[in-house]
């Protein structure tokens, strides 16, 4: 398994007292106080470690652009992007998503303001639930469907992972909604930000591959 690794010099790490977290609950950004626990690294996102998901990397030609969670019947996409210092993404992307999507609703959710209803997948409808979190300079997509999009208590094992989730910014300039880099575990990434694909949650052509 793979585990975070925190940025202290070795010589402080002994000396220095975890910091407790300030909010109950993620999703966690990376330089803020955070729980320890059994993490997958994947670079801009470090996922809770779960024996009973299914966790893949969704890419476009070589650059990994996401990761989907399949579980009982279920899955759950997410995507991490940057976002400007001042204000976050999530009331723009709202915006987008139900432009494309008509039969969408909004309701509160544990993360604040999500959309629910169906989405059209090849000719078929499937039960779909949007929910966007807003961290500094990143905003992260969670996109639940199947089932659990439609049942809370199905739901509720995928929004305890969500919270788990850690971000992993950076310091590098990029450019508004340019996905936050994703890599496999002990994968060095050489990617730049005129390679990496923008954002379009609705463009179709991803490939799904396991994390072995």
């Amino acid at each position: 398994m793979f585990r975070r690794r925190r940025r202290e010099q070795p010589e402080q790490a002994a000396e220095q007292e975890v910091a407790e977290p300030t909010r109950e609950s993620g999703p966690w950004d990376a330089d803020e106080p955070h729980p320890e626990s059994e993490r997958i690294d994947l670079g801009g996102l470090r996922l809770p470690h779960n024996p009973d998901f299914d966790v893949r990397l969704a890419s476009v030609g070589d650059q990994h652009v996401g990761v989907v969670v399949l579980y009982d019947e279920s899955s759950l996409q997410l995507q991490a992007l940057a976002a400007p210092r001042s204000s976050g993404l999530w009331d723009e992307v709202k915006t987008k998503i139900l432009a494309q999507a008509k039969h969408l609703e909004q309701r509160e959710g544990p993360f604040g303001s999500e959309l629910t209803g169906e989405m059209k997948v090849e000719g078929s409808s499937r039960p779909a639930r949007y929910l966007g979190i807003d961290g500094p300079r990143w905003f992260l997509l969670a996109v639940i469907s199947g089932k659990a999009a439609a049942d809370d208590a199905v739901a509720q094992p995928y929004i305890e992972f969500i919270r788990d989730v850690v971000v992993v910014r950076g310091d590098e300039p990029m450019a508004r909604e340019e996905p936050i880099p994703l890599r496999r575990p002990n994968e060095q990434t050489g990617e730049t930000g005129e390679q990496r694909p923008g954002f379009n949650p609705f463009k179709r052509g991803p490939e799904i591959s396991e994390i072995r």
